[in-house]
Parts: C-alpha cells; structure tokens; sequence
C-alpha cells in the first residue's frame, strides 16, 4: 500500500488533558466536497493526543482538495491518505478503509479504537464523553448487521452476481456466481468502531484476503467477515450514529421526534446535519455536548432488535 507521508513528523505523546488512563482514537475521515461542514466537526473531534487520517476522493474539485490540505497542515498529528476513486456502494470504500487500517497501525502503536467518518459527520458528544463511553466498553465491536438472506433477501442479488466497479459507477454488467461456502452473508452499514486488534486481523489475516477476492460491497464486507470469525462474540449492533433524513410532511415534527430519540439513546455522532436547516437539533447537540451519555441496556436492546429486525440503517 502507497500513502503519503505525515503533514508533520512527529506525533504528540501526552494529552492537552492528561487522560492518559482513556483509551486514544484514530480517526479515519473520508472528504469530498463541503469543506466547511468537515472543519466544523474536525474541530469538533481534534485533541492532540489522538490520530486523524484523511482521505480526499480523487474526483474531488482541485480548488477544495487544496482548500483541506491547507487547512490540515496547522494540526500536528494528521496524516493524507494516498486518494482513490471512491464509488459508493462499491469496494473502492473498503479498500480506502483497509488501506487506512493499515497506515494506522503502523503509523502509531498508541491508539486502541478506529472509526470512520465522512466529512458530514458530526459529533453529539464531546471527546472526553465518547473516550470515556469507549473505555467502560473497551474490546466491543461497534457496527449494524443483519442475516441478509432472512432480513434483507432482496439484496441477495449482490452476492449472487459480480459487479464490476469502474472509475465512477458499478458497471451494468454482471455474471452469476456461486457465494462462499460456509458463509453467511451479513449486511448492515458503511460505519463503524473497531478495536485496534480487529483493525489489524481485518489488515494482516488470511482468512481475510478470501473475502477481499469475493469484492463484497461496502454494506457488506466488515459485516460479513467478522460475523463468519470469532469477532463474532464482540460485535454490538449498533453503529453509534444517529441518521438524519428527509422527512415529506412536518419538518418541525421530524425534528421534535429526533430529539426525543437522542434523549433515549447513547449514539456518539450524527450523519448528514445542515446548520441551516437543522437548528432545533442543532441547538440540542450545543445543549448536551457535554453531558453524559444517557444509560442504555446494550444486550436487551440487541435481543429486541434481533426479535424484530425493525432498525436496519
């Protein structure tokens, strides 16, 4: 794997708060367009004792991966990732995600939890509440799955037949192949918090390379690959990020009812927020940023959420 060398060339050993005792997170953030929304939560998630990597889409505009670039080379402990075409949907994401695991692993033997990002992410609690929720939870998985064959069986097409991913888009054209044997197929999310230890089995195992030659999708891949192995027993289903989404009737309704979720629920970020649009949430994140997470029951959640398959993202 190429990647580009550190923004700086040396990483900070001591936290600005000296929470030594709390686990360090390394930060994977995968950028496009929209340069403010990405400033905005990276100063939101930046502390100096922790690692951020960057991926700028090679299809983004010139103007904007030069705008990032500059910005990032004011913070000490950044790196770029070398960019990729990334397709949605496609492999492209998962190989910028294993290529970052990778660069991760050897860039820093400090830091105990990976998690994805996009630049329109944003944090609904403060660094020191998620590191802390990560510490009491250190060793658990974090990533929504599903038995696609009973829970989503009509996405088995994906697994029945093998896309091509070209430079922008999935080709049209597929052929038919048999799946794994001995495999079930999961799907669930493209967002995650793994262990370090995950990270580097996900980067180094052979077991692994099987499934990287299948090309599983992106909603598939990490889900499939460790609900087959014994990361099994550590995975909870949950991604920890509330979901933004485009209601059709009562915007203020909507919003009201996110609220409401937010208060029962221990999500540590949330996708796809607009500061122009979004203001009543937006004024709840300020309110509660650093209060404590509410107290959730992680295992009756999960048994619920198995009994009724009703909160697939």
């Amino acid at each position: 794997m190429q990647t580009t060398s550190p923004l700086t060339q040396s990483l900070p050993q001591k936290s600005d708060n000296n929470q030594s005792s709390q686990i360090r997170i390394a930060y994977f953030i995968m950028v496009h367009h929209k340069p403010d929304n990405f400033k905005l939560m990276f100063e939101k998630i930046y502390t100096r004792d922790q690692f951020y990597l960057i991926h700028i889409d090679r299809k983004a505009k010139e103007k904007f991966t030069e705008e990032i670039q500059q910005y990032l080379i004011h913070f000490p402990n950044v790196y770029i990732l070398e960019s990729m075409n990334i397709v949605a949907g496609g492999f492209s994401m998962i190989q910028a995600e294993l290529n970052a695991m990778e660069y991760l692993l050897n860039a820093a033997t400090e830091w105990d939890y990976f998690i994805n990002l996009s630049g329109e992410d944003y944090p609904l609690k403060s660094q020191n509440i998620i590191r802390l929720f990560l510490t009491a939870n250190n060793g658990r998985n974090y990533i929504f799955y599903y038995d696609q064959k009973f829970y989503r069986p009509d996405t088995l097409r994906r697994i029945q037949n093998h896309f091509t991913e070209l430079t922008h888009k999935i080709s049209s054209l597929i052929y038919k192949r048999d799946f794994m044997e001995g495999v079930t197929p999961y799907i669930g999310g493209k967002w995650f918090i793994f262990t370090r230890e995950t990270c580097a089995f996900l980067t180094n195992n052979k077991r692994v390379m099987d499934f990287e030659d299948y090309l599983l999708p992106a909603e598939s891949f990490f889900q499939t690959v460790l609900m087959n192995t014994a990361f099994k027993d550590i995975i909870v289903n949950d991604d920890k990020r509330a979901f933004i989404e485009k209601p059709f009737f009562n915007k203020d309704q909507y919003q009201a009812q996110l609220i409401e979720s937010l208060k029962m629920n221990n999500q540590l970020f949330i996708r796809k927020i607009n500061n122009k649009i979004h203001q009543n949430i937006i004024k709840y994140i300020d309110d509660t940023y650093i209060l404590p997470l509410p107290y959730v029951d992680e295992i009756e959640r999960e048994l619920k959420r198995n009994e009724w398959g009703t909160q697939y993202s």
